[in-house]
């Protein structure tokens, strides 16, 4: 199945944010390169690395936002993964250089979902897309409600 076209442009000069063209909606950016490590005997990118790299853009977006993870585990706040879902267009290969797109989608008072797309810098071919959904728990697993900073972040993300 071929995706519709991911078309990125710089939001207000900051190229750490773009804004999709066909859909309108702000992604956060941040380059990666394929590693060796993270292809299998074909060849291309195991399709569990996807992950990896969600998380590298998702901890990047929080970084840059000024709020990285780190701190918000420091506060009490943990958000393990309770949904996952990748859709694979084209593979990735070796010293593959792509850029990492993520955005805050979905916030409810104790779930947030972040949707991502991958795409190849070299001609800008869509890899893949994802989301991740999220439960806010504290240290002891229980279930609580979207800690302050996280609900800032989803506030305040660039529209």
């Amino acid at each position: 199945m071929k995706p519709k076209p991911f078309a990125p442009e710089v939001l207000d000069g900051d190229p750490r944010f773009v804004r999709e063209r066909h859909s309108g909606l702000v992604y956060h950016r941040c380059r990666q390169r394929v590693l060796y490590a993270d292809t299998d005997r074909s060849q291309m990118v195991y399709h569990a690395h996807y992950l990896r790299y969600f998380e590298y853009g998702r901890a990047s977006l929080m970084r840059d936002r000024a709020f990285p993870y780190r701190e918000i585990e420091e506060g009490g706040y943990l958000y393990p993964i309770f949904k996952v879902s990748v859709d694979y267009y084209q593979p990735l290969h070796y010293d593959d250089a792509f850029w990492i797109f993520t955005r805050p989608a979905q916030l409810e008072r104790v779930r947030l979902q972040f949707d991502y797309a991958i795409v190849r810098e070299a001609g800008g071919d869509l890899i893949c897309r994802g989301i991740t959904r999220h439960c806010a728990t504290n240290r002891a697993g229980t279930p609580v409600a979207v800690d302050p900073k996280t609900m800032h972040l989803w506030q305040h993300f660039p529209r």
